[in-house]
């Protein structure tokens, strides 16, 4: 029987450190920490109130939903602690998505932050036959609310802290009673095609997916993790739950989604974890600004730039640097590359990495050449997060890394990769998924190769691979990664399966167009005005067409569209993790579609369609370059 479990070392933490610092929430401006000590307290008192007071037993699921904050942890600890699972579910889903979530995993009990996720609840609550118990720690707004579901996370952790005293013994009693073996969390797929799998995760596989990361990564107590991916998310469970307590690391909480970046700065973490879209778009914003600044400012970087790219390319190609070129880098390092980092959050990184897709190679370049130790990640929720990652000085822009320790991976004829290691997840919570799972190998839907040196290459989900009438195999995501590189695309969509030639969707980056239009002197108001300029469609056009003259011949995008608004997970055309779903797209843009593969130069999508007040007129734009039919 495994004894390790995440209470047990929460416990340990709190007994051997009890002073030391275990987590920051920023707070009106204010970083409040919070030690092991009080963490481990508060998940005593809670799991001690939903026990008495609620009846939580071995066995039952509790799911959360808020922001990142460290109730969140206590309530994830409190459960696990009594046996329980906990299930997170993003807090920016609708009310018909929590509606699924909560009966698929039959929760009695929901932990929620603030107002707006009780009015989801309270929305759907005829719907919701097996919960009992709404309990939210955001008070605001919510003094007249008047239902008996209803209850403070606040009161249950006084009412806790009174059962504590005349029961000291309980929560140990409980804790001792958990192995390793027992379910520990609900982590949900993000779905890209069908309906979200419910994935069951034991402590075993959370602590082995945390151990073997650390073993390639050292991260050492007191270093500061930054915590602002939703925790739903099984990397942000990992990263910001398990590995703090394996190897004590600090985890800070932002203050709000919206100071992020501020918060950021402010921490300056040795360890980060986020998407390709947040790279990209820092990335796409600096080069903006810098183009915008003053004629010595630009002379000054575009001096020192040059051996940024010479150290990139030592430090990914491994190309020698000679002793003027070290020099003038430290120089530059000194001057304006430590300064650029410092804005960006980045000052102490030791590690960024890329996790939930693909990030385009030259973003690589870009901040290896800055000092930036970006490492790109493979995995997923059946493998509890991370099982690939790049180590250091071993990057290869376009691989996903090399097998952390006790990873086996596997790749078929058909270039389907199928993975096997002790993180992968126990079971999936419906029985029609489980046949997913053979003789302990699992594929996570994507096709790609493993090159001489053991990294992985992704070529594309298995689904969306297309083959030309000439058995050229296309992979979308390709096309749709060199779309993004241009600052002005933050995100595009590729079709052409079982059609004559490729097309693409595209959605404009509001900030870095935004600018380009302001320089010159374009009028418009918001996002769908700019969108739909003549002269951002020729700006866009450029781009593509220098893009597109990179890529094979039967790549190429023959036509595309700017989309009139941005793709969000709300209306249904990304997951929660910012995940393109490609078949919802086609089937929601189905005429734009059609319009792209006849001899239509413009399309109109009636208010209907596009979830707008009025009627929408799209422009489709041919290239005027080689093609290929597909």
């Amino acid at each position: 029987m495994i004894e390790k479990t995440l209470p047990t070392l929460l416990t340990e933490r709190a007994k051997n450190e009890a002073n030391a610092v275990a987590l920051r929430q920023k707070y009106l401006g204010i970083w409040n920490e919070v030690s092991w000590g009080d963490y481990k307290n508060n998940v005593e008192y809670l799991a001690m109130a939903l026990s008495e007071q609620y009846g939580f037993k071995s066995g039952e699921r509790l799911a959360i939903i808020g922001e990142n904050r460290p109730q969140w942890l206590y309530a994830q600890l409190a459960a696990q602690s009594l046996g329980g699972v906990s299930v997170g579910i993003y807090q920016e889903s609708l009310p018909d998505q929590i509606e699924f979530y909560l009966n698929d995993c039959k929760a009695r009990i929901v932990i929620v932050e603030d107002q707006e996720q009780v009015d989801k609840l309270l929305q759907v609550e005829d719907n919701l036959p097996l919960v009992e118990h709404i309990i939210y720690y955001n008070n605001q707004g919510m003094r007249h609310y008047k239902n008996d579901k209803l209850g403070n996370l606040d009161d249950l952790l006084s009412t806790g802290e009174t059962l504590a005293k005349d029961n000291p013994s309980f929560f140990i009693e409980k804790v001792s009673k958990i192995n390793g073996n027992s379910p520990a969390i609900i982590a949900y797929s993000a779905a890209t095609s069908g309906r979200p799998k419910g994935a069951i995760l034991t402590h075993f596989n959370l602590l082995e997916a945390a151990k073997n990361l650390a073993k390639v990564d050292e991260m050492k107590k007191n270093d500061d993790y930054f915590s602002f991916l939703p925790l739903s998310w099984v990397h942000e469970q990992v990263v910001s739950i398990v590995l703090p307590l394996v190897t004590g690391v600090v985890v800070n909480f932002p203050e709000k989604s919206h100071t992020v970046m501020g918060d950021l700065r402010e921490i300056g973490p040795q360890t980060l974890l986020a998407p390709p879209r947040v790279y990209q778009s820092l990335m796409s914003n600096f080069n903006i600004r810098i183009e915008g600044a003053s004629w010595f400012k630009r002379k000054v970087y575009q001096v020192f730039r040059k051996y940024g790219d010479k150290k990139a390319l030592a430090t990914i190609e491994g190309k020698a640097l000679s002793s003027m070129d070290k020099f003038m880098y430290w120089l530059g390092d000194a001057f304006i590359f430590s300064a650029i980092r410092d804005h960006l959050g980045f000052t102490r990184i030791k590690r960024a990495y890329v996790a939930g897709a693909a990030l385009q190679s030259d973003a690589f370049y870009f901040y290896h050449g800055l000092g930036v130790n970006l490492k790109q990640t493979y995995g997923g929720t059946e493998v509890a997060g991370i099982a690939f990652v790049q180590h250091d000085n071993d990057i290869k822009p376009g691989s996903s890394g090399v097998p952390i320790p006790d990873t086996e991976v596997k790749v078929e004829a058909d270039g389907t990769i199928y993975l096997k290691n002790n993180a992968i997840f126990s079971e999936y919570l419906n029985e029609a998924d489980r046949k997913l799972v053979v003789d302990g190998w699992i594929s996570l839907g994507d096709n790609g190769y493993l090159d001489e040196d053991g990294h992985l290459h992704i070529l594309d989900r298995q689904e969306d691979v297309i083959t030309n009438e000439s058995g050229e195999s296309i992979y979308p995501r390709l096309i749709e990664n060199k779309l993004k590189s241009c600052v002005y695309i933050q995100e595009a969509v590729c079709f052409g399966k079982n059609r004559p030639y490729m097309t693409a969707i595209v959605n404009i980056d509001l900030s870095n167009v935004g600018r380009w239009a302001d320089k010159n002197r374009i009028v418009y108001t918001e996002y769908s005005d700019l969108s739909r300029s003549p002269k951002v469609a020729e700006l866009i056009e450029q781009e593509v067409t220098k893009l597109m003259e990179q890529l094979p011949p039967h790549m190429r995008v023959k036509k595309f569209s700017i989309l009139h608004k941005q793709f969000t997970a709300d209306q249904g055309e990304l997951t929660r993790t910012l995940k393109i779903r490609r078949k919802f797209v086609e089937e929601k843009y189905h005429k734009l579609m059609d319009a792209m593969y006849s001899d239509s130069e413009e399309v109109l999508l009636s208010s209907s369609e596009v979830e707008s007040m009025s009627d929408v007129s799209l422009t489709v734009i041919e290239l005027n370059i080689k093609q290929e039919v597909a």
